[in-house]
């Protein structure tokens, strides 16, 4: 089984229906209308971002966060995962009655916590939610550059793509990139492919988050190769989405045949049946990759990882060895 690493998941996404569950009976809340048959149930992406919503709303403690943090990540280790970054939502803080510090601390807590256990390393991106607007977006990003948690070391943009212009969200990630923060930005994934030239016109990120949708465009393809751009693709999420309809409709082959840097990741695995592993088992049944390939999409997303170079070596040397 190939060592993993994972870009691209947000943490409220990552709630298992159980843990929701469990949460759910803490505070006597009723989930039937999003919790059917230990699944998550939507219909479409208005629907999905309900039901993220309503699993989102019964973490609301410091404990909570930190147990959601150490959940996902322990589960994540035992699939063979040596890396993960996850993205926080200082808005779902808010609408918990938490601050931001104290949100982001419960999950630094989490995550010391499943590394004390299995040796994962995490760090934590930021995230401004487009559909929240302009000011909430570059609050996020003026809380993600004076935080100084040492776990915070991204910033992002995520949410509903069709909601805001990219330009609009320019000074955000200049206080970012002026505090040292690694940026990356969701795009191409429910908008086409002007979403994708839009985010390296105006925002210039290292990485973006899906960028699926370039493939409708040759010179993008070839643009984003040839800049170095990392795409965090989540094909069980696109899939789901209904983005494409199916692994052998998925660009993911054509994109790394065309020379982009391309890494595997889950998005909001119980919302979309997957997991980290079943991602890269899902690589190797539909897209032909071998276990040496597999292990050069890690090896991608520890060189793309928003770390320290100390870390990046001792991440890139246990890929090297093998070593969990």
């Amino acid at each position: 089984m190939p060592l993993k690493a994972e870009l691209h998941c947000h943490i409220e996404g990552a709630a298992t229906p159980d843990l929701v569950l469990k949460q759910a009976q803490k505070y006597g809340k009723d989930v039937s209308h999003f919790i059917r048959d230990g699944g998550y149930v939507w219909h479409d992406f208005t629907s999905f971002l309900a039901a993220y919503d309503a699993a989102s709303d019964l973490f609301r403690s410091e404990d909570d966060y930190a147990r959601l943090a150490d959940h996902y990540l322990t589960s994540l280790a035992r699939d063979g995962a040596i890396y993960s970054e996850i993205f926080t939502s200082p808005d779902h803080a808010a609408k918990a009655g938490l601050s931001p510090q104290a949100y982001t601390a419960a999950l630094g807590a989490g995550i010391e916590r499943a590394r004390a256990k299995t040796g994962i390393e995490a760090r934590m991106i930021v995230t401004g939610v487009r559909h929240h607007g302009v000011e909430s977006i570059e609050a996020a990003a003026r809380f993600a550059a004076r935080c100084g948690h040492p776990l915070v070391t991204g910033f992002g943009v995520a949410g509903d793509e069709r909601h805001g212009d990219v330009e609009d969200y320019v000074r955000a990630f200049e206080i970012a990139r002026e505090a040292g923060l690694g940026v990356t930005i969701h795009a191409g994934e429910f908008a086409g492919w002007e979403s994708v030239k839009a985010v390296l016109d105006h925002i210039r990120p290292s990485r973006i988050g899906h960028g699926v949708r370039a493939i409708e465009n040759p010179d993008l393809v070839r643009r984003i190769a040839e800049q170095g751009v990392v795409l965090e693709c989540c094909p069980g999420s696109n899939i789901a989405l209904g983005v494409f309809n199916g692994f052998e409709d998925h660009p993911f082959p054509r994109l790394r045949d065309a020379g982009c840097k391309v890494t595997l990741n889950s998005d909001d695995p119980p919302f979309f049946a997957t997991t980290l592993k079943r991602e890269y088992d899902n690589a190797a049944a539909h897209f032909g990759m071998s276990e040496k390939a597999l292990t050069g999409l890690t090896r991608t997303a520890i060189e793309a990882a928003f770390v320290d170079r100390k870390t990046r070596a001792e991440l890139l040397a246990r890929l090297n060895d093998g070593r969990r």
